[in-house]
């Protein structure tokens, strides 16, 4: 007979009467490794912030180590040994490493903090885990890679026997996402519960036990993962819909221009970007591609205005530019999609219309007044366009999926009209469906004319909708491949490990 050490049974969720779960079942072996999988919206992140006391279920029943529970909030779930990592990052970046690892348990000597031990324990803690990480510094100075290695750290701090992990590899490079695969070995040898969300199917049969599928708030299925092959996990994920092969190079309506967009000579950003050059036609995406560090991030920020160039050239239709900030970025009609949407792109207690109109008050104004019709005019125009799902353009953000909160940041950068738009891994997080209706955007952004700079993990994305790839290593361009030179993931991977 299974050992559960995790139950639950019949849970229903709603919001503003819209149901998210509906009779929902899950069970967790002791010891195992449980992916939960399913579109964006189809209520897996909703389910886990049950589980860890973030909302509060309307039906249903939970028990833990056989024992009904009732989790009313994050302690609570603290308290039963359950601890989620967010797929949104909770550390205070002011704070160091071990400041954060023992915030609200922090070690005291008399009336102050111990901060000697808290370095020492933290120290430990990470080593123990096989991360090589300097307890004092900063979080503000870390990578996201790093700080998502450092929240399995802080969730480990505590007494914890089930650990969520909500996409854990997201922003994570190939040698940090094996030291957490090694982590999470361990933990499981520990006997330790892993729910593992993650929208990388080759992850997931790679680590899981089991698979449970969430489609539409319903559970579709859940089995051991040797009773899935990808193409029936995919099927099932879809509710029955094939996967729409939006990840397949499509050939051209419409052929790149002879017209160069923009132009690159020798860019240098401090110590991250070395003279790279580079150039990218009217009606062309171009990839930037490399491992975390490479640069990819450096030089589209430094197109932006948000990062200084100390060196080199920058040249937008035909004119040299040196923007400053972002807002003069924008008013030379260059976007920038970032990678952290959730710290960098969006303000999630606001409403979609609120976050839809940032980048552009003027064109929603009338006598120096923003007026609520035209408010509503863009952000409704927005869902229909990029097929946004929300209640309506009043919703809180937060209350969206992941592929939801992405299509709202690139509506809103398309809201300023670009003839560069610039996305930074503007897929991670997100679903194959939603995955497919990001990258059918930039298709139908370039048949405009417009340009496109591509920054993507996922290499089946480049090989999708690049034209070209520059490749970057350690700042330093170290190649240039065609999409006809890249016919497989293999040929483009080699070009970004070589170096």
């Amino acid at each position: 007979m299974a050992d559960y050490v995790l139950e639950l049974e019949g849970i229903r969720k709603a919001f503003g009467g819209v149901p998210v779960l509906q009779d929902v079942d899950f069970r967790l072996e002791r010891g195992s490794i449980h992916a939960l999988v399913g579109g964006n919206g189809a209520g897996k992140s909703t389910l886990m912030k049950i589980l860890t006391g973030v909302y509060v279920k309307d039906a249903g029943v939970c028990r833990v180590n056989g024992r009904e529970t009732v989790i009313r909030n994050y302690n609570d779930a603290k308290k039963q040994g359950i601890s989620l990592i967010f797929q949104e990052l909770s550390l205070i970046p002011t704070l160091s490493v071990s400041e954060n690892i023992f915030l609200n348990k922090e070690i005291k000597k008399g009336r102050f903090l111990d901060i000697k031990a808290m370095n020492e324990k933290a120290r430990k803690l990470l080593l123990s885990l096989g991360i090589d990480i300097d307890v004092e510094e900063k979080i503000q100075n870390l990578s996201v890679g790093c700080c998502q290695l450092i929240e399995i750290a802080k969730a480990l701090s505590s007494n914890t026997s089930v650990l969520v992990m909500d996409e854990p590899t997201a922003s994570l490079s190939d040698k940090e996402t094996e030291i957490l695969f090694q982590i999470i070995d361990g933990l499981k040898k520990k006997g330790i519960s892993i729910i593992y969300i993650s929208h990388r199917m080759n992850e997931i049969f790679r680590i899981a036990d089991c698979i449970s599928v969430l489609c539409g708030g319903k559970m579709a299925a859940s089995k051991p993962v040797s009773e899935y092959t990808l193409e029936s996990l995919i099927e099932c994920m879809l509710g029955g819909k094939k996967n729409e092969q939006a990840m397949v190079w499509k050939e051209r309506e419409t052929p790149v221009g002879e017209k160069v967009m923009l132009q690159v000579e020798n860019l240098s950003v401090g110590k991250s970007v070395k003279e790279v050059s580079f150039q990218v036609k009217a009606g062309e995406v171009v990839g930037l591609a490399g491992l975390m560090g490479s640069g990819r991030t450096e030089v589209m920020e430094c197109i932006f205005g948000i990062r200084k160039k100390t060196g080199g050239r920058i040249f937008l239709d035909g004119r040299e530019v040196n923007f400053k900030n972002v807002r003069q970025a924008v008013n030379g009609r260059v976007a920038l999609v970032p990678e952290d949407r959730r710290r960098e792109g969006l303000v999630l207690m606001h409403s979609l219309r609120e976050n839809m109109i940032v980048t552009d008050f003027n064109g929603v104004k009338s006598s120096g007044l923003i007026r609520t019709d035209k408010m509503n005019a863009v952000s409704e125009k927005a869902v229909q366009d990029l097929k946004i799902k929300a209640d309506s353009v009043t919703t809180r953000l937060f209350h969206l999926s992941g592929g939801n909160q992405q299509k709202v940041v690139i509506a809103k950068w398309l809201n300023t009209r670009p003839k560069l738009l610039m996305l930074d891994e503007p897929t991670a997080g997100v679903d194959i469906h939603a995955k497919s209706e990001i990258i059918e955007i930039i298709r139908q952004f370039i048949r405009e004319g417009n340009s496109v700079i591509f920054v993507s993990s996922e290499l089946s994305e480049m090989m999708a909708v690049c034209d070209r790839v520059v490749v970057l290593h350690d700042g330093v361009k170290t190649g240039e491949l065609t999409h006809r030179e890249i016919d497989t993931e293999e040929v483009l991977q080699r070009a970004i490990q070589n170096n």
